[in-house]
């Protein structure tokens, strides 16, 4: 069959990669794709979000299958814009259509599906623009420190932690009055802190049955020792030792059974990947956020324990049938380092040649943010590659992938070296 991927990123490498091996693959797009991904499919110079143009390529080249990586396209709605379509409709799209998607794409419609479910997550209120003198005196009455929420999307990077209550009045006000945050921020999400170990639990659904997939961990952290400022995830490890069975069956007991029925129950179809954001504290699984789509850089270590051929779990999800089809998990170790460019999170070098990947021994170069500028990969994005390996423990995987990773070169290039280590 001919599949089309949607996306750039490392995510899409790793997703890429997987159904490249699938013998129900004949044929592999991805758009638009990057230097990476061109080795197991063919690159389509196609913007995810221009849906127009996404049918008009799937009609033209016989796709029988979607597979929406990032949010974006999922949250404006191209799994809808393909079934309004009378051409378009049998083709299957594994994604939520936009009302699932505002599990991520509403800060504020996930904890009110939350609530109404009574799945465990960290009190909240939502305030708006009209409403910032009840938001002032909500957080006068609330323990810091305090988490602040952009209820759009911001590019993972509206989410506040605030140390004191002055700070959490002043940024409510930038996010609210002077749209901080532009769009996403026109409402706010005021929400409890959570203590504790954070962990990233993935669930495959048809709508009906699902399929639980490995939890991985994610360091967001720029510097070593989790310091410095958030980025888009500088590396990530799966399978993660805290989430144990117990703790795994309350995961499944209290939040996944909870969210597949509640979403059921509301009448909201949901064919794709549901990535469960999760706090433990103390051995009790709290949510902090849902997204509508798989992580990265956890794609990345995830995928390399999934033993079983993703094409058909994709085709189950297709079908309403994903309960017949197999998951093998490896019981192996996977880990990734995320090589970025100079400056990243903020202001970052870019178009700097890449050399030494063919240095890389037992790890998978997986592309985020590169294309190929007169016959030499170079450096386009903040994060540039996820180098990931999979060993037979984590100290032997965290040893590996960060290796390889010093076998990389490129003027600014920076890596945690000690994605992990917390876990040792």
């Amino acid at each position: 069959m001919n599949i089309l991927l949607l996306g750039s990123g490392g995510r899409e490498s790793a997703f890429a990669w997987k159904l490249a091996q699938s013998p129900k693959c004949k044929q592999l797009f991805i758009a638009p794709g990057n230097a990476g991904t061109s080795q197991y499919g063919e690159n389509v110079n196609i913007k995810a979000t221009d849906f127009e143009a996404i049918g008009r390529f799937a009609l033209d080249n016989a796709v029988d299958l979607v597979l929406v990586g990032p949010e974006e396209p999922l949250v404006k709605g191209i799994h809808d814009f393909f079934l309004a379509d009378e051409q378009l409709k049998n083709i299957p799209v594994i994604g939520p259509q936009r009302q699932g998607a505002q599990l991520e794409g509403s800060k504020d419609f996930s904890k009110e599906f939350m609530f109404r479910q009574h799945i465990p997550t960290a009190a909240s209120r939502t305030f708006t623009r009209q409403t910032l003198q009840e938001g002032f005196e909500y957080l006068a009455t609330q323990s810091l420190p305090i988490v602040l929420k952009a209820d759009g999307l911001a590019a993972g990077k509206g989410v506040l932690i605030c140390a004191s209550l002055q700070q959490a009045q002043q940024e409510l006000i930038e996010m609210l009055t002077e749209a901080k945050f532009g769009d996403a921020s026109s409402k706010v999400v005021i929400e409890q802190f959570l203590q504790g170990i954070e962990l990233s639990v993935f669930v495959l659904s048809d709508g009906e049955n699902y399929k639980v997939l490995p939890e991985a961990k994610d360091y967001k952290r720029i510097g070593e020792g989790d310091t410095g400022l958030n980025t888009g995830g500088m590396g990530s490890v799966s399978p993660v030792r805290f989430a144990d069975a117990a703790f795994m069956q309350k995961v499944t007991d209290r939040v996944i059974i909870p969210t597949v029925e509640g979403l059921k129950k509301e009448n909201i179809p949901y064919k794709g990947f549901i990535f469960i954001g999760l706090m433990n504290c103390d051995g009790e699984p709290y949510v902090i956020e849902y997204n509508c789509r798989m992580g990265d850089p956890e794609t990345e270590s995830v995928i390399l324990r999934i033993e079983s051929d993703l094409v058909d779990l994709l085709l189950g999800v297709a079908e309403g049938n994903l309960n017949e089809r197999e998951l093998i998990i490896s019981n192996k170790t996977a880990a990734t380092v995320v090589c970025v460019a100079g400056g990243y999170p903020g202001e970052y070098l870019k178009n700097k040649v890449i050399t030494g990947t063919e240095n890389v021994r037992e790890s998978h170069v997986f592309h985020a943010g590169t294309s190929i500028q007169d016959e030499h990969v170079i450096t386009t994005g903040g994060r540039v590659l996820a180098i990931s390996t999979l060993q037979d423990n984590l100290f032997d995987a965290l040893q590996q992938a960060t290796a390889d990773a010093s076998r990389i070169y490129y003027d600014g290039m920076y890596f945690r070296k000690d994605i992990g280590f917390d876990l040792l």
